[in-house]
This record gives C-alpha cells, structure tokens and sequence, in this order.
C-alpha cells in the first residue's frame, strides 16, 4: 500500500502503477466528498466501494479503513511540513524555523495536494477531522510522533542530544500547542480557506515570543 510519504516524489510509473494510482485517488477522492456531506461515522467501507465501482477488498488492497483513509492527506500535508523543517537554513533559532516551515508549507503545499483531490476537499476534510472525535483523537496520537520526530531534526540542526537537552522538545510542545489551537480555532470558523488558516496561525505564532518572556500588565 502506498503511503502519503510516497505521493508526488516517485518516478513517473508505468501504465499498470498509473490505473492503480487513479484507482487510489478515486476512492480517496469519493471517501472524503462522502464524509464530509454525509458525515464520517455515518459512512460504511461499502459506500466508498460502491461510489467508484469497485469491491470492498479493492478499498482494503489501499486503505487499512475508514481512518486510514480520512487522515491520508493529512499525514502528506504532515510529511511536507517535516521536509521545509529539514531545509530550512541553520542560521535560523529553532521557533522561527519552524514558523517559518510550517508558513512555507501553506504557501506551497497546494500543488501536492491538488495532485490527488482539490484543495477545497482537503480544507474540508480538516475542519471535519476537527469536529470528529474519533478522527481528531487518531490525529493527536499522530501529533505526538510528529513532535518527537520534529524535536530529533532540530536537536540534530542544533547539534544537540535530544534525550540529553529539554529545549528541542520544549520548542516543539510550544509550537505544537500553537497549532493545535490554530487549527480548533480555524475548524470552528466559516472561512475554512487556506488563506484564513495560514493567516491565523501566523498571527498565533507571532505572539509566542510576548507571551512567554514579557509581562502583560502595564
């Protein structure tokens, strides 16, 4: 089975690869626009099957369920963001690396998806996994190996031992709270655009140096 980490950095694959590729995106494509009108819980395996034609054992030949497949864009949108962590340049402190990745990422992250279904479908499907608690408890567990993998790269950019030092990991559970709360914040709004979220997880990122190393009261 394909995974979101694979999407979009593959060779160009050939004719029996590319009908399987279709194959995937449909039933990606046909799962999201059901969950999302209809509602997750309310959706079965065979519904999905049934809307692109195909038996329940092909959707289990992509997807592990339901679940795997409502998160699929999100772990590539997740396996973007790592990557613009990865690049960016060391001279950078280790929050404003990673505000300026996880920016970089939702300026850029639009044509990585848009391979696969559009970018209104995706917001969608986010705001969805918001408001999901079964979906919304499998992301968190997700968020927290997300973390640790994010606090391993910049420990090594740092050229420090994570286990040994507390700051990697202290910047990222700070970045990762800022996130969180952008994305409660953004899934409960009714500008579900990527412009809005963008916008409003800067905002929130900029306003962690204040919060945490000034006084409020003047």
């Amino acid at each position: 089975m394909e995974t979101a980490d694979t999407i979009g950095t593959a060779p160009r694959p050939g004719l029996r690869e590319r009908k399987k590729q279709r194959t995937r995106d449909a039933l990606l494509r046909a799962a999201l626009e059901l969950f999302t009108t209809q509602g997750y819980e309310q959706t079965t395996v065979d519904e999905i099957a049934d809307a692109v034609d195909v038996s329940q054992r092909t959707f289990f030949r992509y997807f592990a369920g339901k679940e795997d497949v409502a998160l699929f864009v999100q772990r590539l949108a997740e396996s973007h963001f790592l990557a613009a962590v990865r690049e960016r340049p060391p001279h950078e402190a280790p929050l404003e690396a990673l505000r300026r990745a996880v920016l970089e990422s939702w300026d850029t992250i639009g044509e990585a998806i848009e391979a696969v279904i559009p970018i209104e479908l995706h917001m969608r499907t986010f705001q969805l996994i918001e408001s999901t608690p079964a979906l919304l408890a499998a992301h968190l567990r997700r968020s927290a190996e997300m973390e640790e993998e994010i606090a391993g790269v910049i420990a090594e950019r740092e050229g420090l031992d994570v286990d040994a030092d507390p700051r990697p990991r202290v910047a990222v559970a700070v970045f990762g709270g800022v996130m969180r709360v952008t994305g409660r914040l953004w899934g409960a709004g009714e500008d579900t655009s990527v412009e809005a979220i963008r916008a409003l997880t800067a905002s929130y990122l900029d306003h962690v140096g204040p919060a945490l190393a000034e006084k409020w009261r003047t």
